[in-house]
């Protein structure tokens, strides 16, 4: 391949990709050469005697072509038998007796002739995802003389230890196969894959660290006594996935923007369609560490449930899990700022008028994503803290998504919520025509209204299935309800502790409306 293919980007494989991007030709998670591991691979085995069927289907076809030479050899005449069994006379030789049993496994009673059966053919393993194995700690030790209890204690520890090393090897290869080659071959600038990666190199020795940890505690027979201290000294570290998670924002969004790009595009599929990806995309690498930062209170917890009265965990553990649940707690919060000022930005108004000072003074988004209005319109919409705004996506002048303001913005303070039910909508048969086709009955919609400032709104939204509709009630209800009772109040020289949104919504913070199953997914 020379220059001109690669700035041309005309690529068939990874291959091609490595060549260029960097020296390794079968990277590991670690980015390191290793032979091809055929444990971690899903391979359909194919029995034994399936085998011995392909020698036998290769031997007859040989057989065949020899018993198309002319012989003088005198071949004793077939007697009638009983039997499909009769009709084949014992033979001495094996390629022979073979190609007898192959035509009594497929003979026929029909006339017509059968073809041969095709040879099967067996997938290369290198285009077989990877996939991790499954481990358990009782796998790893030949025997042990502890109760059942103590048993899943050290599961769970050594599930714990094996996240850690999973997450480095993920986030070594996002470095060595994903953001090398893309500043190698010119596919984003330096500044570009800043943004998108943000802090992501650091977080690599900050697990390596912990890992190491763990790993020393490990006695002679592998279990572990106290790990308590270990954790409650080493999660303060995690304050910076603060930095990490509120700069996933704009990494995001500028990642999407720029898979528009067609180099883009073909290299991250590429990565993709590999074996190493394990079928994830580069997001879903990017998105790991904020996964693994939300297990660790359920880890934590778990193994709490099964230590043992006093036991020296049984002091510390305790402490570890009030300081991790406060980080998470502290990163979900700045997320959610970060994620308000970002959106808050993109908004373009038509009309000063539409510039109210709650958007403004909101700190947080309940949840936002596309509804479709009663005159068949896809909004954007926008739960903020203090106000309700109703969007249309448009194309910035970069080449990225901006959201113009539709209608009049409406404060949560003056919001009215009706759940309209499924059927006959109230709306008229404009409203029935937007939502449904033909004798359909209307699904999954709402009405939000607005008797303020101005002119009374009243606007007909509807979700794309019922799991949507209830995250859009319920996100609804709890702005207007922490937004009346902050007005109910007497002021105060800063916000009110009980208006941050509900720890149980911040997973909603952005609602996919494509089906319930991917909702399912990012609520989990």
């Amino acid at each position: 391949m020379d220059r001109e293919d690669v700035e041309g980007y005309a690529w068939t494989s990874w291959s091609d990709v490595q060549r260029y991007g960097h020296s390794t030709s079968s990277p590991d998670h670690a980015g390191k050469k290793r032979k091809q591991d055929p444990g971690s691979e899903t391979v359909t085995r194919i029995p034994e005697e399936s085998n011995e069927d392909d020698e036998e289907d290769d031997d007859m076809t040989s057989d065949l072509k020899d018993s198309e030479e002319p012989s003088n050899k005198r071949v004793k005449p077939v007697g009638r038998g009983g039997g499909v069994t009769g009709i084949i006379t014992p033979v001495k030789t094996a390629a022979l007796k073979r190609l007898g049993q192959s035509i009594t496994r497929s003979i026929s009673f029909r006339t017509e002739a059968r073809a041969l059966p095709p040879i099967r053919s067996r997938q290369k393993a290198s285009s077989f995802p990877r996939r991790r194995s499954s481990q358990c700690w009782s796998d790893t030790v030949e025997s042990h003389d502890l109760t059942a209890k103590e048993i899943k204690r050290q599961e769970v520890i050594y599930e714990l230890t094996q996240g850690e090393s999973q997450l480095i090897e993920d986030l070594s290869l996002v470095k060595k196969v994903y953001y090398e080659p893309m500043l190698k071959l010119d596919i984003m600038t330096e500044s570009e894959l800043g943004q998108i990666f943000g802090t992501l190199d650091s977080l690599i020795p900050l697990h390596q660290d912990l890992l190491t940890r763990l790993e020393r505690l490990r006695g002679s027979e592998k279990t572990v006594g106290a790990v308590g201290q270990t954790l409650l000294s080493w999660f303060p570290c995690l304050e910076a996935y603060v930095t990490y998670c509120c700069n996933q924002v704009e990494a995001k969004a500028l990642l999407d923007q720029k898979k528009q790009q067609k180099r883009v595009e073909h290299f991250l599929r590429l990565c993709q369609e590999s074996s190493f990806s394990r079928k994830l995309d580069l997001w879903n690498f990017l998105d790991l560490p904020r996964s693994r930062l939300v297990k660790y209170p359920l880890l934590v917890r778990e193994i709490l449930k099964s230590t043992p009265p006093e036991h020296p965990d049984e002091d510390t553990l305790p402490d570890a899990l009030e300081t991790i649940q406060s980080i998470v707690s502290e990163v979900d919060s700045k997320t959610g700022e970060a994620e308000c000022q970002f959106y808050r930005r993109g908004l373009i108004y038509l009309e000063e008028g539409q510039r109210l000072p709650e958007i403004q003074q909101s700190r947080f988004l309940y949840c936002h994503g596309e509804l479709k209005n009663n005159k068949g319109q896809r909004l954007h919409v926008f739960l903020f803290e203090l106000c309700l705004v109703l969007t249309r996506t448009i194309e910035d002048k970069d080449g990225g998504m901006a959201f113009q303001v539709y209608r009049q913005p409406l404060p949560t303070t003056t919001l009215y919520l009706e759940e309209l039910p499924d059927g006959e909508s109230s709306g008229g048969g404009a409203f029935r025509g937007a939502f449904t086709s033909g004798n359909d009955k209307v699904r999954n919609c709402f009405r939000v209204s607005s008797r303020g400032r101005s002119k009374a709104q009243s606007h007909s939204l509807q979700a794309n299935d019922s799991f949507n509709k209830q995250q859009w009630i319920s996100s609804l209800r709890q702005a207007m309800v922490q937004s009346r009772d902050r007005g109910s109040q007497p002021s105060q020289s800063g916000p009110p502790c009980h208006l941050s949104p509900d720890p149980a919504l911040y997973h909603i913070a952005e609602l996919s409306l494509s089906s319930d199953t991917e909702m399912a997914d990012q609520s989990s």
